[in-house]
């Protein structure tokens, strides 16, 4: 019992990495930060659904949270927490080149918040790509 302390929390953190949603939305950050209408649009999936995701996510301190105007954006607390993906990645036998990179949020279209709306740069990449294009 003596490493109960570690062991919880380090079973609740691989708890809120478990569901691959999230893994998808802590990608879908990258190093940058994202808010909800931009993560609606780049997931395809419904604000409500997000939101539940990114509540556990910042309620586990893997997410931080930062107000601008009437939007919230979102961004990793820990980079360290994307190692940890990538590592899960290899030990599932995920080869080395098929890993994902940390990387800032797209612009993504149908997206009004102010990161799409032009205040961050457009980026070539392809945004679930796990293979950089230039290799």
């Amino acid at each position: 019992m003596k490493n109960y302390n570690f062991e919880r929390k380090a079973s609740d953190l691989l708890a809120l990495l478990g569901n691959p949603f999230r893994i998808q939305i802590i990608l879908t950050i990258g190093e940058g930060e994202a808010c909800v209408c931009h993560l609606e649009t780049a997931l395809n999936k419904r604000q409500a659904y997000i939101s539940q995701h990114l509540m556990a996510l910042r309620d586990g301190g893997i997410l931080e949270t930062r107000r601008e105007g009437k939007y919230i954006f979102y961004r990793l607390s820990n980079p360290k927490v994307f190692e940890l993906i990538r590592a899960a990645g290899l030990l599932a036998g995920v080869q080395e080149k098929d890993l994902p990179m940390l990387q800032i949020p797209l612009q993504v279209n149908k997206c009004v918040c102010p990161h799409c709306e032009g205040e961050i740069p457009m980026f070539e990449k392809k945004l679930h790509s796990v293979v950089p294009e230039n290799e």
